[in-house]
């Protein structure tokens, strides 16, 4: 008891660190407002008002190939959280229905992401989780606080690109209205990217190259392993950050996937607040997982780009016997822990095939293709990229 007692002080006091107001303090002329269908306006005193206040309006259907305004708000102001559910949640669905977000009347959204993959539900699967930004408690709905400030409009739409009717829509957007806008807020942007098949020897695209001044907020992935790499590992490719200006070579690098987001020697299911992996199934071959850049923010000034390299591992045998098989693959590197050599096959201008005899034994690492899909968050100085 008492250790769960010193986690939620904890955990309470780095809240009030991150979003920079103590819960004590009265702001000066803001407002709070919630936005949904029994208040689609946020009004004051007009919220619950039709059927005598009887909940009326706590739903709404949206059809297939139809599009819903779930905000149209002038500002300035800030969103503090969303939260929404819809009675048909299976993957295909949640790839089908496009969450797209509009700053101070821009024509270009600054998100437009899958309703799945937005809410940091890798590969569109609902699992219960909680993290810094993101929380599903039952595996049911879409929670979200990232605050997302405004200047003067904010207009968010949900549409239906899957072929069928949904017959529940719930959903509440919960505001802050401002005196007035803070030059050095930012807007909040998301990415969305899915490679059915990567290509061989090719990082996957996280953030293509965003010009302006902003922050890195992190990101949620999905894998869908190929099985023509069977049990192989999958998740030795580093995350890179290329950061204003940089161009062969990044800034930022990570050792490997799981060690990108805290863990290390495979990866297994867990989620905490800043890091997680919420699915990990080896049966299946999916693995969805998330970071998000509070305690260690990444900033960028002129321009940034993100990707992540498609490499895996296993042991001589295994990677020769999926090449004997017609695995697409290219090695890169040896690790010979009994010989305490570690061996840079890119570095050789000759390169070894790996059915040559003389091809050195050991852990190889190598290229390979697999289904991958991601979602970048990040504040820019513009309302639109």
């Amino acid at each position: 008891m008492i250790q769960k007692i010193i986690i939620i002080i904890i955990l309470f006091t780095l809240a009030l660190v991150t979003w920079g107001q103590n819960v004590y303090e009265k702001p000066k002329g803001e407002t709070t407002n919630w936005i949904s269908f029994e208040n689609p306006t946020g009004e004051k005193g007009k919220a619950a008002m039709t059927n005598k206040g009887g909940k009326g309006s706590a739903f709404d259907r949206l059809p297939k190939g139809k599009s819903c305004v779930l905000l149209d708000r002038k500002g300035p102001g800030i969103i503090n959280r969303i939260w929404l559910t819809i009675d048909d949640r299976n993957p295909e669905i949640l790839r089908n229905i496009q969450l797209e977000m509009y700053w101070d009347d821009s024509k270009k959204p600054a998100v437009s992401v899958p309703l799945g993959d937005f809410f940091c539900n890798g590969l569109a699967i609902l699992v219960p989780f909680e993290n810094c930004f993101f929380s599903n408690p039952e595996g049911r709905s879409f929670n979200t606080s990232i605050p997302m400030p405004f200047r003067s409009a904010a207009r968010i739409l949900l549409t239906n690109n899957s072929d069928k009717d949904l017959a529940h829509l719930f959903y509440e957007i919960n505001i802050t209205t401002l005196n007035e806008w803070n030059d050095d807020m930012l807007y909040f942007h998301a990415y969305w990217n899915r490679e059915n098949l990567t290509k061989l020897g090719v990082d996957h695209t996280v953030l293509p190259i965003i010009k302006g001044t902003g922050r890195f907020l992190g990101m949620s992935v999905g894998i869908k392993t190929n099985d023509v790499y069977k049990d192989t590992w999958w998740g030795e490719g580093e995350m890179k950050f290329y950061i204003d200006g940089d161009e062969q070579y990044p800034s930022l690098s990570s050792t490997g996937a799981e060690d990108y987001i805290g863990t290390a020697w495979g990866q297994g299911a867990y989620y905490n607040w800043y890091q997680g992996s919420p699915i990990a199934d080896n049966q299946k071959k999916q693995w969805a997982f998330y970071r998000f850049h509070v305690q260690d923010p990444i900033y960028f000034y002129k321009d940034i780009r993100t990707t992540f390299q498609q490499i895996g591992g296993g042991d001589y045998e295994s990677v020769l016997q999926l090449h004997k098989e017609g695995a697409p693959l290219i090695p890169v590197t040896i690790d010979q822990v009994d010989k305490n050599k570690f061996i840079r096959l890119l570095e050789n201008d000759k390169q070894i095939p790996i059915t040559d005899p003389e091809f050195p034994q050991g852990w190889v690492n190598f290229y390979r293709q697999d289904d991958v899909s991601s979602v970048a968050y990040f504040y820019l100085n513009k309302p639109s990229n």
